[in-house]
């Protein structure tokens, strides 16, 4: 059975930490973004698996 509450307590913890960076300083997100630009498509796709998978091992930690 899915825990709805911890899944909407989940997604609301990942907007505020996404919002942290534009928040505190929109400057260095804009550089962040323009730099994103110039990384490669495969580079990117690592990255997302990377943090996948460290998401997932913390998860993993987390409930056991």
């Amino acid at each position: 059975m899915i825990a709805w509450q911890d899944l909407l307590a989940a997604i609301a913890l990942v907007l505020i930490l996404e919002g942290v960076l534009p928040f505190a300083s929109p400057e260095s997100m804009r550089k962040v973004l323009e730099q994103m630009q110039n990384i490669s498509d495969r580079q990117l796709r690592r990255m997302g698996a990377a943090s996948i998978i460290a998401g997932l091992l913390l998860l993993y930690f987390v409930k056991n």
